[in-house]
């Protein structure tokens, strides 16, 4: 039996990496999300590339009532083998921007954390039912503590992780591992605005780096690991000097 991973959000660049870190280690595919021109050309190349079965997928994230049936279809898709998750939507305005439209502020809600929690909670059954499998969803170290430049983005990754925290549990017993990268910054479309950090992972990096700690655990996971001894400090700095700092 082959082994299928549904990457939800597969136009991204981290989960264009990721998915053909799964597909040289032979897993199928199911490549989700809203432009299916491109899906169709990633599949097309992943089967030529690593000879293993690679289907494009219409998803919308905040097309809640779609979700059972996306998953009903995974589930047929995936019959002959463990169904796993890479969760890597999501949207990323300026704090600006969501503090002068409240739609902007709305969407970024909905896309994060309802969305994400809503497909999840279609999949759970699904999961529960198979009894294994992996769900590995993207956080961000922006999640750890509410920064001036971002903090509605930082909510809804913070929100999302408390949900994963809960849905690890509940599906702890069906031996299903769920694991929450709280990822510092990528270098992909959504950071180009940013200064380089020295420590800023490539896709292909950040997505070998994923894959082997799927390999090894749940729970939680700084990614790059630098990010660890950093959110440690930015954690336990006084309220009155954090503040203060221009992040």
């Amino acid at each position: 039996m082959t082994d299928t991973w549904l990457i939800l959000g597969a136009s991204s660049a981290v989960a264009r990496a990721f998915a053909r870190e799964a597909a040289s280690h032979g897993a199928a595919l199911l490549l989700a999300g809203r432009d299916m021109e491109d899906l169709e050309r990633q599949a097309a190349d992943l089967s030529i590339r690593y000879e293993v079965p690679a289907v494009p997928m219409r998803f919308e994230a905040r097309d809640l009532a779609s979700h059972a049936g996306f998953v009903a279809e995974c589930r047929s898709r995936a019959a002959d083998g463990l169904l796993n998750v890479f969760l890597a939507f999501g949207i990323m305005p300026e704090q600006t921007e969501a503090d002068a439209d409240p739609q902007i502020a709305a969407a970024m809600v909905e896309a994060n954390f309802t969305g994400a929690a809503s497909i999840l909670g279609a999949l759970g059954p699904v999961l529960e039912a198979q009894r294994g499998g992996s769900v590995v969803a993207l956080g961000s170290v922006a999640g750890d503590r509410g920064r001036k430049r971002n903090f509605l983005y930082g909510a809804t990754k913070a929100a999302l992780l408390t949900y994963l925290q809960g849905y690890a549990a509940r599906l702890s017993g069906a031996g299903v591992r769920v694991l929450c990268i709280k990822a510092g910054p990528v270098d992909t479309a959504m950071t180009w605005a940013l200064p380089k950090l020295p420590f800023m992972a490539t896709p292909r990096a950040f997505a070998a780096a994923a894959w082997a700690r799927t390999r090894s655990g749940s729970g939680s996971a700084y990614l790059p690991r630098i990010w660890w001894p950093v959110m440690s400090i930015i954690r336990l700095l006084p309220t009155p000097i954090f503040n203060r700092l221009d992040i």
